[in-house]
């Protein structure tokens, strides 16, 4: 006879495995790797890596992190000056706060 313990952990081994299918094809994942195995061969996996797969780490086949590509930078350099006209400094801006809001800035209010 299975003892309750032990069909207690096969339900949570049951619904893990079942949450992970349904990240996966929710996610389009295509590379899921155990901790151990990540550690051994990360750079092998990176390079297999496309702009719209992850991967997923798991731990005894529950999700705990997830590895994506970054988007490139940027080639070009980004153009000066694109709000120009659009919007005013007043010269307030540049009048030292009152003293109650550096205060608050300090911790010193209440």
């Amino acid at each position: 006879m299975t003892s309750p313990r032990t069909l207690a952990a096969a339900r949570r081994r049951t619904r893990a495995a079942f949450d992970l299918a349904r990240y996966l094809v929710k996610n389009r994942v295509v590379i899921r790797l155990e901790v151990h195995e990540a550690a051994r061969h990360l750079s092998r996996y990176l390079d297999l890596l496309s702009e719209e797969e992850r991967i997923v780490l798991c731990r005894r086949n529950v999700p705990i992190a997830e590895i994506r590509l970054l988007q490139s930078a940027r080639t070009n350099p980004r153009p000066v000056g694109l709000a120009k006209g659009r919007f005013e400094v007043p010269p307030e801006f540049f009048e030292p706060l009152p003293d109650d809001q550096l205060d608050a800035f300090e911790g010193k209010g209440s």
